[in-house]
């Protein structure tokens, strides 16, 4: 994604029960699977019947955990988590999972609260300061208040649950048992797999594939789901509306994972297959903005009969763009992050292939390296629609105003980005791409239509024709 430094990644969470599990090493190899939905902080806390154990750090994956310190994390139960900051910054008193050593139970989400009142209003009742308090720590704050009333971790969850308004896949444990849960709409995604006597928790199925667990099935949206040693026990807390967020499917996602029984690589393919069909356009090679973008221009390119070339080259050991301050950084920063390989582009028309444009510089970017490597025509192919409206359910997004498809028209675009010709893949061919029918996604960065309250943030929002 050529504009991944306008738009940051969600939260990845792991858990893992077994009575024959090293835990917090299962966990360690599930954040590792789920380092792309984030990359600033990681933490895992486990569980060895007695006690809880802690270890976070800000970094990656591969950085935040030594040997001695997954030898520190005993027990047979462990959950870890991911964090891109979306809410609260990133102090390291908001790394998650969150653990309340005085009530002896942790908690991981991935997701956003637009709107807090209720929540907040319930904790000041309880006589708990939100000040310094994220939407993460107010929901831990609340299951903690319903725990005092002497409720089981389950049963404090299921009460907390009303006060929850966004988003959430969400995690938590206690001495003994493991609990997974999802807001009305399952708008980020969350799943159980099977490992030997044991079970594991996970945002993705790809971190299934990683310690050989077997998928069993998707949380249900509105669902509630304890493993301990009874095995797994649902709880319907309320009624499920099924709204995954397609942005999964366009770019979050890795393309190994299953979303809603589709393989996301079969779908991001298909987006380029009927982008080929809607926009053809007469080109000598097919070239991806990697990483995200490739399986729709492998689409595109069967589809077209057009060559398919990686003709940029990333620099996986680059810092991600999006933490760069100001315009003039990120756009240095492309150039260390991509290279072009003029062999492939001189002389040729160009069709260039990328998931979303978002504020559109880097994509600006993008085009011009092309274009200095020789090439003749430069055609932009988006596998999705203009992202028009901004997320408030877990991914960072500029403002509306600062969206280009809500200031400029496609032509205008085109012309800003400097290239021959603009195409957006249609919105009815992106929900054909998925083999689902469209009442089962949230599709607010196309349409602005909001399937759970943003509350006071909708003043926020210009409807745009």
């Amino acid at each position: 994604m050529a504009d991944k430094a306008q738009l940051g990644e969600k939260c990845g969470i792991f858990g893992a029960w077994g009575p024959d599990f090293e835990a917090a090493r299962l966990a360690f190899y599930g954040l590792w699977a789920l380092q792309h939905r984030g990359q600033e902080s990681s933490g895992i806390v486990s569980s060895d019947g007695k006690q809880l154990h802690r270890h976070s750090a800000h970094g990656l994956v591969a950085t935040v955990y030594r040997e001695e310190d997954l030898q520190q994390l005993v027990g047979s139960m462990a959950i870890g988590h991911n964090r891109y900051s979306t809410s609260g910054g990133t102090d390291a008193r908001y790394n998650q999972p969150l653990v309340d050593y005085s009530r002896q139970f942790a908690f991981a989400h991935n997701g956003n609260l637009p709107t807090w009142e209720k929540l907040a209003a319930f904790l000041n009742e309880h006589g708990v300061p939100v000040g310094k308090l994220n939407d993460s720590g107010m929901m831990a704050a609340a299951i903690g208040c319903y725990l005092d009333k002497g409720n089981s971790l389950e049963q404090a969850i299921i009460k907390a649950y009303p006060l929850f308004e966004g988003a959430f896949s969400a995690i938590a444990m206690d001495k003994t048992k493991l609990v997974a849960f999802r807001d009305k709409c399952g708008i980020r995604p969350l799943s159980i797999g099977k490992l030997g006597n044991g079970y594991v928790a996970a945002s993705e199925t790809c971190a299934f594939d990683t310690i050989g667990a077997e998928f069993v099935r998707d949380v249900k949206p509105g669902e509630l789901i304890v493993i301990d040693e009874r095995g797994i026990t649902s709880h319907q807390v309320v009624p499920g509306d099924q709204k995954l967020d397609i942005f999964e499917f366009v770019y979050f996602s890795r393309p190994d994972s299953l979303l809603l029984g589709q393989r996301v690589n079969q779908v991001r393919q298909n987006f380029g297959r009927i982008m080929a069909k809607e926009s053809p356009v007469k080109g000598d090679v097919v070239v991806p903005v990697p990483d995200s973008a490739i399986p729709a221009a492998i689409g595109y390119s069967q589809a077209s009969g057009i060559p398919l070339e990686a003709a940029l080259i990333k620099n996986r050991y680059i810092h991600r763009t999006f933490i760069r301050p100001t315009t003039e950084m990120r756009e240095h920063d492309v150039t260390m992050k991509l290279n072009p390989v003029p062999e492939s582009l001189k002389g040729r028309r160009v069709i260039l292939v990328d998931d979303s444009i978002v504020r559109g510089t880097t994509m600006r970017q993008v085009v011009k390296m092309i274009r200095q490597a020789g090439a003749k025509e430069v055609h932009l192919m988006i596998s999705s629609p203009p992202v028009r409206y901004p997320d408030f359910y877990g991914i960072d997004t500029p403002t509306q105003q600062e969206l280009i498809a809500t200031k400029m028209t496609v032509e205008e675009i085109n012309k800003y980005m400097g290239s021959d010709s603009l195409h957006y893949l249609s919105y009815d061919g992106m929900i054909e791409s998925t083999n689902l029918p469209a009442s089962v996604f949230s599709t607010s960065f196309f349409n602005g239509v909001y399937p759970i309250s943003i509350g006071d943030r909708a003043r926020e929002i210009t409807k745009v024709n």
